[in-house]
């Protein structure tokens, strides 16, 4: 008897370590398959942004050539056909990158967002004829490596289980000081900076749009959690933290995206100013 009871005891924990196995082998299966989801969408949307800015720049130099530019404050770009074509792209691109964070953690889609800036300077040389130089090319692989690096080495995201979750920890005293900083920082750089070094200086527009880029990864990525959780049957609409992540977003990405236009026409003054000089010159 004891003999049949130490038998049926080992089989059933050998039944239910397996059973633990096969359920771990498919979570992180699911897991896996959750991620590479994510950066096979977050490899598209940096595809779309990236010939978005392309696109958007020729529209930015027609506009220009007829009005104000954007970077003294004018707005003829939203009458561009070409600036809204590149617009839709870069939006369609925005989406798949919004998706993405919902399948993958935040840690491996963002680094794969450097990969736009090689779709970018590829579509640059051919499409507006300006060349990479050496340090272009040299920057170009080292978004290559360090995207590839950060992905192969990221480390795995906590499970979150509601945006309550979220918020505690965009709350903690730690993040509070980082956001304090960021905005403090992009206010500077927005009225003090901008109107004194901006159509100069290219770093100005580029440090506001990085800087709230921060706070944008970290606020899609609440709400792409509030999606999916309430997909799943978890609803999240009720939350009050759910609405405030998005009008952070909203406000980020709205921000973002009237300093890239800046970044766009600040660039072509740049280069244009010594050759607007030279024919001023050669007509006396």
């Amino acid at each position: 008897m004891e003999s049949s009871s130490s038998s049926s005891s080992s089989l059933s924990g050998f039944i239910a370590k397996a059973t633990a196995d096969v359920n771990g082998g498919f979570g992180l299966s699911d897991s896996r398959s959750d991620n590479l989801k994510g950066i096979l969408l977050a490899v598209l949307a940096s595809a779309f942004i990236g010939s978005s800015f392309i696109v958007k720049k020729k529209g930015l130099k027609r506009a220009g050539s007829s009005g104000p530019r954007a970077s003294v404050g004018g707005y003829g770009y939203l009458l561009e056909p070409l600036w809204w074509i590149g617009m839709v792209t870069m939006i369609v691109g925005e989406i798949a990158n919004f998706v993405a964070y919902i399948f993958a953690p935040a840690v491996l889609i963002t680094p794969l967002g450097a990969l736009s800036i090689i779709v970018s300077a590829v579509l640059a040389d051919f499409l507006l004829n300006e060349k990479l130089q050496k340090m272009g090319i040299l920057g170009c692989i080292l978004c290559i490596v360090g995207s590839t690096m950060i992905v192969l080495h990221a480390p795995s995201e906590r499970s979150l289980n509601s945006v309550e979750e979220i918020w505690g920890l965009a709350t903690q005293p730690a993040f509070l000081v980082y956001t304090a900083l960021a905005v403090a920082s992009v206010l500077v750089l927005m009225f003090h900076c901008a109107p004194s070094y901006g159509q100069t200086n290219i770093l100005v527009y580029i440090g506001i749009c990085s800087i709230i880029g921060s706070l944008t990864v970290m606020s899609v990525k609440a709400i792409g959690i509030a999606i999916k959780l309430t997909l799943e049957g978890w609803s999240q609409v009720s939350c009050y933290q759910t609405w405030i992540f998005a009008m952070v977003a909203i406000t980020c990405v709205i921000t973002q995206l009237n300093y890239l236009n800046k970044v766009g026409t600040s660039f072509i003054l740049k280069n244009c100013r010594p050759v607007f000089a030279n024919v001023a010159k050669n007509k006396k």
